[in-house]
């Protein structure tokens, strides 16, 4: 008696095990993606907050000598229940060998902008902003 039998072919397909290391192949990869998608998230608000507090201190710094007197002094306040912003003026005075500046017909002032914010995580954010601007003596309130 003959007897015919095939010979055993390999089996088709994927084992468990292969099926397994796939899945944590991918799964790990996923989970790197959505950590870098939610990192560039984050840094996209904190870039947008920046550029926020940016342009506050440059209508800030912008004020004295056009929409108030160059004089020294202080002041401050809240935007947007969320930005808060001091201004401060004092006069400049640079002394060197060759240039004094108290003797020119015109007068310096450092006119320094900061804004701050909260963060979502309980820290705190500052931006400074300074800028001369010069006056003539005669417009200068010291």
């Amino acid at each position: 008696m003959i007897c015919l039998q095939r010979p055993h072919k390999a089996q088709r397909g994927f084992s468990l095990l292969e099926i397994l290391v796939a899945f944590s192949i991918m799964a790990i990869s996923i989970g790197m993606l959505l950590g870098i998608f939610s990192a560039g998230l984050r840094n996209a608000s904190v870039s947008e907050e920046y550029t926020a507090a940016v342009q506050i201190a440059e209508a800030m710094i912008a004020r004295p000598g056009t929409e108030v007197p160059l004089q020294q002094g202080q002041s401050a306040g809240v935007i947007d229940d969320k930005y808060r912003w001091e201004l401060a003026v004092a006069p400049f005075v640079l002394t060197t060998e060759t240039v004094d500046t108290r003797t020119l017909p015109a007068q310096l002032f450092m006119v320094t902008a900061v804004v701050s914010w909260e963060e979502g995580g309980g820290g705190e954010r500052r931006f400074e902003l300074s800028e001369l601007k010069l006056t003539t003596n005669a417009d200068a309130k010291p």
